[in-house]
């Protein structure tokens, strides 16, 4: 987990800094990240056939309502247990292909009713919940080396919450989801990472993010050196006919700013140096959006390309009277963020299916542009085995203000995953600046002097393997030594 008094982010600026701005000479401008070759052909292999067949085979358990893992008078092969199951059954079968690369677990427990934030319990009684993960253990033995996760929630609903036994496809809510985790297993199966990777497919969002809950809190009780979780809530790109605002080329990112488990001394530093948009979240955000470039590319012919495929920045921790199971992983202490489609269809979410006045309701199969979520999986794909790939965080970095003057003294200690030719970079941005646009390379030192004013800028500092894999970056605090 992260120490919530040090932030940083990072990712590539699409604006340059307008004349007159306080900045270091054009030979600092943020370099783009290299590309892996083996993630780049991890990542060609993700299949808008195998999505479908995905979510289809989700979509027929006739119901994956969480309440239904009680029903006693289901159709053989209907409900969420059934759908536990099958999700398993694909770990299993990829980790197969693989030689037994996949631990494949089950997280078994019962969640029991409890009002919550003075509304009515969505369990109707004791609830038996599973989520189904499959852990691929990296290449190195050191305990501090980094792990990333992706997940889904595999649960869906229809207008009732509470009727567990109406049909509730959950196409695009959220079989796209899990379809992005098991997609991403597959691919990244096939390679060797030093760090390690978890595919996750969640029970009960629906019914209060209950599932998401259990797993970040077990996360945490193991000690897991989770640096980024990855939750894909939504990721359908509805394609209802008629529909003129939806957008395919890109997928949005919310992250939340101050986080969610910060004490009150914490909070009140992060406002008094601004550092309310450098969140453990937000820095994954950038992150994202940083390695995007080097591993999706335009599509078609050249002179014929239509742009490539980019996520982006929503800056606020989820939709307006929507969550998602991020949260849960906020709250335990750990970055996250969640993906989701540019715009939501609302009569193909949490909707009975059925046809009013001419409109059809309901998350149907027909409503999900496959590609689509290939592409997204794609993204979630590079972003997961990069992180896992690099070294771990530069620890304790400090800005060192012992001085009036309009320089920048920084100074860390060495990441606790460092492998052989780590080197450490010092990244800053204007503080109108959304994303990074600045770097310079501080070698194997932990020390740093920059000729740029600390008044006028953001920083961060960050490790990078010979490979150049980065990690996230960390921002300073201030200290007087």
């Amino acid at each position: 987990m992260k120490h919530f008094l040090a932030f940083g982010v990072a990712a590539i600026s699409l604006v340059l800094p307008a004349a007159g701005q306080s900045q270091a000479p054009s030979a600092d401008r943020l370099a783009p990240p290299p590309t892996d070759p083996a993630i780049a052909a991890a990542l060609r292999t993700i299949s808008p056939d195998a999505v479908r067949a995905d979510i289809a085979k989700l979509v027929s358990f006739g119901t994956r309502s969480t309440l239904s893992s009680m029903n006693t008078d289901l159709p053989p092969g209907q409900g969420i247990n059934a759908a536990a199951d099958w999700v398993e059954s694909e770990f299993r079968a990829i980790s197969a292909t693989c030689g037994g690369c996949l631990e494949v677990k089950r997280d078994d427990f019962v969640e029991q009713p409890a009002p919550e934030s003075g509304r009515p319990s969505r369990f109707t009684g004791p609830t038996r919940l599973v989520n189904v993960y499959a852990i691929l253990h990296g290449t190195s033995t050191d305990k501090n080396a980094p792990w990333t996760l992706v997940t889904g929630h595999y649960d869906s609903r229809a207008t009732n919450v509470m009727d567990s036994h109406v049909t509730a496809p959950g196409a695009n809510d959220d079989a796209s989801g899990v379809a992005v985790s098991l997609e991403s297993a597959r691919a990244l199966s096939r390679i060797k990472i030093t760090g390690t990777i978890v595919f996750a497919a969640v029970a009960g969002e629906e019914q209060g993010l209950n599932g998401s809950h259990h797993l970040a809190e077990l996360a945490k009780s193991e000690g897991w050196p989770l640096v980024a979780a990855l939750n894909n809530d939504i990721v359908g790109g509805d394609t209802t006919p008629g529909e003129t605002q939806q957008r395919k080329d890109v997928v949005r990112v919310f992250s939340e700013s101050v986080p969610a488990s910060a004490t009150p001394e914490q909070q009140r530093q992060i406002l008094s140096l601004g550092a309310e948009n450098d969140s453990p979240s937000r820095e994954l955000a950038r992150s994202i959006a940083e390695l995007a470039p080097a591993y999706i590319q335009p599509v078609g012919k050249r002179g014929q390309q239509t742009p490539a495929f980019r996520p982006v920045m929503i800056l606020r921790r989820d939709r307006y009277l929507r969550g998602g199971d991020h949260t849960s992983f906020n709250n335990a202490g750990f970055a996250a963020v969640r993906f989701t489609e540019w715009r939501e269809n609302f009569n193909h979410q949490h909707q009975t299916v059925r046809t009013e006045n001419g409109i059809e309701y309901g998350d149907l199969v027909k409503f999900v542009d496959t590609d689509y979520v290939a592409r997204v999986a794609r993204l979630n794909s590079a972003v997961l085995a990069t992180l896992a790939a690099a070294p771990s965080e530069p620890l304790h970095p400090r800005i060192l203000t012992h001085n009036l003057d309009n320089n920048t003294e920084l100074q860390w200690e060495p990441a606790a995953f460092a492998p052989p030719g780590t080197t450490y970079e010092v990244v800053w941005r204007d503080t109108t600046d959304e994303l990074w646009t600045h770097a310079r390379s501080a070698g194997a030192d932990t020390h740093i002097t920059l000729d740029v004013s600390k008044d006028n800028v953001l920083f961060g500092v960050r490790a990078v393997d010979a490979a150049g894999h980065r990690s996230l970056p960390v921002a300073p605090v201030p200290a007087r030594q």
